[in-house]
Order: C-alpha cells, then sequence, then structure tokens
C-alpha cells in the first residue's frame, strides 16, 4: 500500500474511532440523564400514576355537587421494621376542594430507621388530576425506636378531571404509598 493510501485510511480510522467515542460518550450521558427525564416526564404529564405538585394557594376551590371517592393504600417494605396504615380507608371529597388524610408508622426495631415513600395513583390517567401541597413522601422520614409518627398529606383533585373523557367517569382514586429503608439517613421532615 503506498503512503498516500495508508494516510487516507488511518485518517478515516480516526474519524470512525472519534464517532464511536463520542457515540459512547452520549450514550453513557443519556444513561444518567434518563432516570430524571423520567421523572419529570411523568411529574408533567402524570404517566403511570405520577402526582402533581402544587402550593396551599394553587387549590383551585370546590366544584359544586361533584364528589369523587379516595382510597388509601399504605405499604411498607420487608426491609423495613415499620407498620404504616393510614387513618381512613377512604374519604369522600369535593373535585377541586383542599382536603387533608392523615397516615400512621410506627417504628418496631430497637433503633433508630429512616425510610422513605413511594407513591402512585390508580387508575394511571387521573395521576394528572391528583394534586399534592403537602406531603411526608417529600422527605425522608426517621422514626425512634418504638416511636409513633402521624404524617399528614394535603391534596386536591383537580377540576380539569371533569373535562378529560378519559378520567371523567372515574368515581374513586386510589391513593398509594409504599415506604423502603434508606441506607444514609437524611433530615427527617
Amino acid at each position: 500500500m503506498n503512503t498516500a493510501a495508508a494516510q487516507m485510511l488511518a485518517g478515516r480510522n480516526r474519524r470512525v474511532r472519534n464517532l464511536m467515542l463520542l457515540l459512547v460518550a452520549a450514550m453513557v450521558g443519556l444513561g444518567f440523564a434518563s432516570v430524571p427525564l423520567y421523572r419529570i416526564f411523568c411529574e408533567y404529564t402524570g404517566f403511570d400514576g405520577t402526582t402533581q405538585r402544587a402550593t396551599l394557594a394553587q387549590a383551585p376551590g370546590a366544584v359544586v355537587g361533584k364528589i369523587i371517592s379516595v382510597r388509601f393504600d399504605a405499604n411498607v417494605s420487608s426491609r423495613l421494621p415499620w407498620t404504616f396504615t393510614p387513618e381512613q380507608q377512604t374519604a369522600r371529597v369535593a373535585i377541586g376542594a383542599r382536603e387533608l388524610a392523615f397516615f400512621n408508622a410506627t417504628n418496631a426495631a430497637d433503633h433508630p430507621v429512616t425510610g422513605s415513600a413511594s407513591f402512585n395513583v390508580t387508575p394511571s390517567q387521573v395521576g394528572k388530576y391528583f394534586t399534592k401541597i403537602q406531603c411526608f413522601c417529600f422527605t425522608n422520614q426517621t422514626l425512634e425506636a418504638g416511636a409513633t409518627m402521624r404524617m399528614p398529606v394535603t391534596y386536591y383533585v383537580d377540576p380539569k378531571i371533569l373535562d378529560d373523557p378519559d378520567a371523567r367517569e372515574v368515581s374513586e382514586i386510589t391513593l398509594s404509598y409504599t415506604f423502603y429503608p434508606v441506607d444514609s439517613p437524611e433530615t427527617a421532615g
């Protein structure tokens, strides 16, 4: 092979190598970004029962005559020595009205344990209309040995649910929490 052909081949090989390195770097970056991007997507769209967040001032107020049932579900990972229950199983609430529900958690261990709650709403198409104002699920919770904590969640069902043909006939929403252990405790909220 002559020198010009060898130089041209070496140049092509460098371009292919650089392109492949760039592709690998882009895929690694996308891998790291996929979890936050998925979370943002779910929060924006309510995908898979992900609820929305709002401030107290954003609660729209009750829509007269429009009632929906909210069922509360509480679960605990087998790796967390807690009991966790809602104070009431269901509540009939006015759509748009700010509501308050309480859950109780008790640490059965002989040492402090920190847990974090994940949550979702079913049916999944109503996630974008179920809005939390305040929730224990936004921060890690630390319970001392044998301690019980009463944890509130303030929420409302957005009146826009009445305009959605896929969600307006829903008569019951289930708000479900599962507590998992946290390895390195943060400040309890």
